[in-house]
């Protein structure tokens, strides 16, 4: 017994040594494979991961880009970057579309195949889809849709979004926005090429309605979707005083889309409060909602003369007292009415652009005079010479009087003749100073408009009641599908109206004359409703459509 257990105690000692010998061998031999197991190990533990994706320049391929920083971040079940399905030159062949599914369905009846299926469900595969450019296959637009948009994936955007030169829109489509993400989704947008204007975030409802942050003062977004967002009147509160309040105002948002919303007349009164004192917005859809006739002649009324309030009275004061000063240190006669005065500083403003950028078109066509432009270069100079000749003091006040006959005929025409002589002369290098003084051209009349402040407008002085003109620079206007009736009818057409004979008195003259297009179509009045006939009466000779198609027709008639 004791030689059967010492054979089995001395078997386990005898593998011991060899087992320790064996691993010195692999020690010693393998001592570079022994090292490299860790650090094959570390990768997935995270050390190095947040460093990888930083340390990545991307291409300017999102498709290149986005794959590798969701790879570096490991992200592995990450969406794919697809072109843009167009579905449009399937549907065209009716007669071979109504041929082949008699012969496919006798095929596929028998036997489904894992193919057949996954075919039919890709397009429910959560995928990128972006629109490139026909000629450099840039990217212009990112759809996403009907896939949860995370923090994770609002940070790899944040890292390949700004190397895309041409991007212009970005379309999120039921993505399961929230207030958080919508924060990030904001902060990326800065990062972004400037050529981004457009951004549509429909079919996301957010708790705290939190849209306003996109309509910022610091915000460049130009057109704005927010349908289908439950949107109510306390969202339509946000948003309204995003687009105008008493001392902030948002100066770039041309087109806003409030449609399938759930927003009543509380709601609609404080959009109109926002049109107040907005003079950007040309573009407004209040389609599918709850409107109704309180709502509908509040908005109506912001549209042709309204009363100030209080407050507004006293910051026109103010506004007024700030701005006398300046005015007799520019002018030495100041009048007494406000459009003559607004009148003068625009066209202060734009002879004292006029006068830089004859100096900039001279630099640039000194640039180019070795080449030789013959006549055309002393008529050129003859021209700045007249200029110079007209700005040469330096003061923007000798220099109007000339320029304010130029400017009524037309506000930007004054710039024009002076760089005509020097297109298309000279090399190719000088397109670049001249995109530069035509950039600057549009800055510096932009900014001579927005020096004027709304409430620095004319007004009119009835009964001791102080008037504004109204807001003449909506263009567009879409109510349909809501709740008006004949009572919100009449105070439409008296908007119309008087935009009417508004725009007939200025036609001579340029600048906005109201609303060119007016949507009140199924809502809870009939179509043979008179008032409704004699809107549209007055509405269609002011349609820039309808007076395209008329132009068309009496060609063809002249023509035939």
């Amino acid at each position: 017994m004791s030689g059967e257990t010492s054979a089995p105690g001395a078997s386990p000692r005898a593998p011991r040594p060899a087992t320790q010998k064996s691993s010195g061998t692999v020690t010693k031999k393998g001592d570079r494979g022994a090292k490299e197991k860790p650090a094959a190990v570390l990768p997935p533990v995270g050390e190095e991961e947040p460093k990888n994706p930083e340390e990545y320049q991307c291409t300017g391929v999102l498709e290149i880009d986005f794959a590798e920083l969701c790879t570096l971040s490991g992200y592995t079940d990450f969406p794919k970057v697809v072109p843009r399905p167009r579905p449009h030159p399937t549907f065209f062949p009716s007669a071979s579309m109504s041929e082949k599914p008699t012969q496919e369905d006798q095929r596929l009846s028998g036997s489904c195949s894992l193919n057949s299926l996954e075919s039919k469900y890709v397009f429910f595969r959560p995928t990128i889809q972006v629109e490139l450019d026909q000629e450099d296959k840039a990217v212009k637009e990112i759809y996403i849709r009907g896939w949860k948009v995370e923090e994770r994936i609002l940070g790899i955007f944040s890292k390949c979004l700004p190397s895309l030169s041409q991007l212009q829109a970005i379309n999120l489509w039921k993505v399961g926005l929230t207030d958080k993400t919508l924060t990030t989704f904001i902060a990326l947008l800065p990062l972004c090429s400037s050529t981004l204007r457009k951004v549509s975030l429909e079919g996301n409802p957010l708790p705290e309605q939190s849209y306003h942050k996109l309509m910022a003062l610091d915000s460049t977004i130009a057109h704005l979707s927010l349908r289908n967002n439950n949107i109510d009147d306390h969202g339509a509160q946000l948003l309204g005083q995003a687009l105008s309040t008493l001392h902030s105002c948002n100066r770039t948002l041309v087109s806003l889309n409030l449609g399938f919303n759930h927003i009543g007349d509380e709601g609609a009164g404080y959009i109109a409060d926002g049109l107040r004192l907005n003079r950007s917005l040309l573009w407004l859809s209040l389609a599918h909602n709850r409107i109704q006739d309180k709502g509908a002649l509040k908005l109506a009324e912001v549209l042709r003369p309204f009363e100030l309030t209080h407050t507004e009275v006293v910051e026109r004061r103010r506004l007024l007292l700030e701005k006398g000063p300046l005015e007799r240190m520019r002018s030495p006669s100041s009048s007494r009415h406000g459009e003559s005065k607004s009148d003068r500083e625009k066209s202060q403003a734009i002879g004292a652009s006029s006068v830089a950028l004859v100096d900039k078109a001279d630099k640039v066509q000194t640039m180019k005079t070795p080449k030789g432009l013959g006549k055309k270069k002393e008529k050129s100079g003859e021209v700045v010479k007249k200029d110079e000749k007209s700005g040469s003091a330096q003061s923007p006040v000798q220099g109007t009087p000339k320029k304010e006959d130029s400017t009524k005929a037309g506000k930007g025409k004054v710039t024009i003749p002076e760089q005509k002589p020097t297109k298309g002369k000279g090399p190719k290098t000088g397109s670049r100073e001249k995109r530069s003084i035509l950039l600057e051209s549009e800055q510096l009349v932009t900014e001579a408009m927005e020096m004027v402040n709304p409430l620095l407008e004319p007004v009119e002085h009835r009964d001791g009641k102080v008037f504004m003109p109204g807001n003449k620079v909506l263009l567009h206007l879409n109510l349909l599908r809501n709740r008006i009736t004949e009572v919100g009818l009449e105070g439409f057409l008296s908007t119309v109206q008087y935009q009417a004979q508004f725009s007939k008195a200025k036609s001579a003259s340029k600048g906005p004359v109201g609303l060119l297009w007016l949507s009140l179509a199924k809502n809870c009045f009939s179509p043979q409703c008179p008032t409704y006939i004699m809107i549209q009466e007055l509405m269609l000779p002011r349609d820039p459509i309808s007076k395209a198609k008329s132009r068309e027709e009496e060609a063809m008639a002249s023509s035939t």
